[in-house]
């Protein structure tokens, strides 16, 4: 492999490192003082998402405190739906609040492409973080899994076990499909900008797969992935993408087969052991540390980190939490995993 490549570039690309590198979902966020300050300045949250030098520098305030691998563009998965038509908004202590499609008939609201000023906004992000980053660091961009934007869209913003979007999807799956089919346009459609402003990289997140059957995790998880993952390479072919299907626990080997030519994003509950077992060799994966274990510290983060760096010893591996890091996450923690990820395993 060429070594002109980042480390994490070079673990998409299929190469395994002595020593994995290193990036935290969520690091750009609320648990640094620096941000926070930031988010004050900003206003609202989406006007922090869709102010490029603000939300440049969101991106790139944990690469220079931390000194990560990757830096993950600073902005949200509800920026498809806000682009192509529904109202979007965010309220402290509330979480968002998606305007609803609920049947077929209410679907002509969305736009046929995504709003080219609003998504404008974040290709010029990409543009400034790109020209703010080290060389040997990566710039991925991302967006949510259809399934879970989809689930946003139906109830209105977060719900409880997406009970709206599962009893649609199982009363009129061809409905459904219609929906889950113009988010996955829109998400090829907004990748690739991300792409040609500057992105290396890019990542889907499907944060509520867990909570579908096998059936329903091949048809509104897994194959809507795989037509973004083969849009984008229709475009950008060999492209490195990342895909995260939170919860995936027994049905990580229809992932990993029905992805194989992708990096495997894996959730907390995940154990190394059956991973490997199940998941194709030399697959990459990426993750995955309990951001408890980040908020614990000490002998508790110490082993956390041990494991994870042992477990995948021998496969291409991002180091990455389990899910998103947490608010309250002591800084000196987050030094700590750093120290001990480069430091390596057994050591």
């Amino acid at each position: 492999m060429g070594t002109s490549l980042g480390p994490v570039l070079r673990v998409l690309a299929g190469e395994r490192l002595s020593t994995p590198p290193l990036w935290m979902m969520r690091q750009a966020g609320r648990y640094l003082p620096e941000y926070r300050e930031l988010r004050a300045r900003a206003g609202s949250f989406l006007d922090l998402c869709y102010s490029p030098e603000l939300a440049a520098e969101a991106t790139l305030q944990p690469i220079r405190r931390f000194g990560f691998d990757a830096a993950i563009l600073f902005s949200d998965i509800l920026i498809i739906p806000h682009a192509l038509g529904l109202e979007v908004g965010f309220h402290e202590g509330e979480g968002p609040r998606v305007e609803t499609i609920t049947s077929p008939g209410e679907l002509g609201r969305l736009k046929d492409r995504l709003d080219p000023v609003r998504v404008g906004k974040v290709y010029e992000a990409v543009a400034v973080v790109k020209a703010g980053l080290p060389r040997e660091t990566a710039l991925i961009g991302f967006v949510g899994g259809p399934w879970t934007v989809a689930t946003y869209i139906v109830a209105g913003g977060t719900s409880r076990d997406h009970i709206e979007a599962r009893l649609w999807a199982s009363r009129d799956p061809d409905g459904f499909q219609l929906l889950i089919d113009r988010l996955v346009a829109a998400s090829v459609e907004h990748l690739s900008g991300q792409i040609a402003a500057g992105a290396e990289a890019v990542q889907i997140f499907d944060s509520w797969a867990g909570e579908l059957s096998t059936a329903e995790f091949r048809r509104w998880c897994l194959e809507p992935m795989r037509r973004i993952v083969d849009g984008v390479r229709a475009q950008y072919p060999d492209f490195p993408i990342i895909v995260f299907p939170r919860g995936a626990g027994s049905k990580l080997r229809l992932a990993g087969a029905a992805l194989s030519d992708v990096a495997l994003g894996l959730d907390t509950a995940e154990d190394p052991l059956e991973a490997n077992r199940v998941l194709p060799p030399g697959q990459a994966v990426q993750g995955n540390l309990d951001p408890l274990l980040l908020i614990a510290g000490g002998a508790a983060l110490d082993r956390g980190v041990e494991d994870v760096l042992t477990g995948f010893a021998d496969r291409p591996h991002i180091f990455n939490l389990g899910h998103g890091i947490r608010p309250e996450t002591p800084i000196a923690h987050v030094e700590r995993l750093v120290e001990r990820v480069r430091a390596g395993a057994g050591d």
